[in-house]
């Protein structure tokens, strides 16, 4: 079993920057790939961002591309999520995900562990 404690989001201007972080404890082996989510109100949950188990590799969703950073912190099996200039459509739950493995997948269904989901909110 996995745990994921998130912390960030909230309201922000268009244009401004916001980070997000996620602590996964529990079985090691099942949290290797940590990464995120979102959901906006009325659409499919997507695929942001993921993050190999030593920080090396990343895979960004083409809209977030430039923008969004995902980093690691082995010691602590964290991981953070600095987003810049951000857009209104950028607006959703965010949620923090993790799986076993090398593959940084963007399906949802890959992902065993997914934590509660944290708002953002982007004003224009």
């Amino acid at each position: 079993q996995v745990q994921l404690e998130e912390s960030g989001g909230g309201l922000v201007r268009a244009g401004g920057s916001m980070r997000l972080s996620c602590a996964a404890s529990g079985d090691t082996f099942s949290s290797t790939i940590l990464g995120w989510f979102r959901q906006a109100p009325g659409k499919e949950r997507e695929f942001v961002t993921a993050i190999s188990w030593n920080g090396q590799n990343t895979n960004y969703a083409d809209s977030v591309k430039g923008r969004f950073t995902i980093s690691r912190n082995t010691t602590k099996n964290a991981a953070h999520l600095q987003m810049n200039s951000l857009k209104p459509e950028d607006t959703a739950i965010y949620y923090c995900v993790t799986r076993g493995g090398s593959y940084l997948s963007t399906s949802v269904g890959d992902y065993h562990y997914w934590g509660q989901g944290t708002q953002v909110t982007v004003s224009t």
